[in-house]
């Protein structure tokens, strides 16, 4: 999948325990998540269904269509994430064209990825 590395070095990425559970299938969802380091699995019915690394990005549907999460977040080991929320979101897709580029060419990649499964 494309990496998105305009947050690999931003200055407001946190460190994230081992095994937290960012959020959980059907949570409301205001913000999204850029993977500075680390990694962080998306578990869909018990299962992981993608392992988000470094320059990758998740929760990004709920700024899209405002709809609840339809996955779970669990982060890795040496993780630390850049919170996104809908104000900055929106910034970075009119500042940035290419932003928006990057994060439609990650949703297509999921959505090819989900057919074939």
């Amino acid at each position: 999948m494309a990496a998105i590395n305009i947050f690999t070095r931003a200055g407001d990425a946190e460190a994230v325990e081992s095994g937290h559970v960012l959020f959980e299938e059907g949570d409301p969802g205001d913000v999204m998540y850029a993977v500075a380091e680390g990694a962080v699995d998306i578990v869909h019915n018990g299962r992981v269904v993608e392992t988000v690394t470094a320059g990758g990005i998740f929760g990004e549907l709920a700024l899209v269509d405002d709809s609840p999460r339809s996955a779970r977040a669990v982060a890795g080991p040496g993780t630390r994430l850049v919170s996104i929320d809908k104000r900055r979101f929106e910034f970075l897709v009119h500042e940035h064209p290419t932003f928006a580029l990057q994060v439609m060419s990650v949703l297509a990649t999921r959505l090819r990825h989900s057919n074939d499964a």
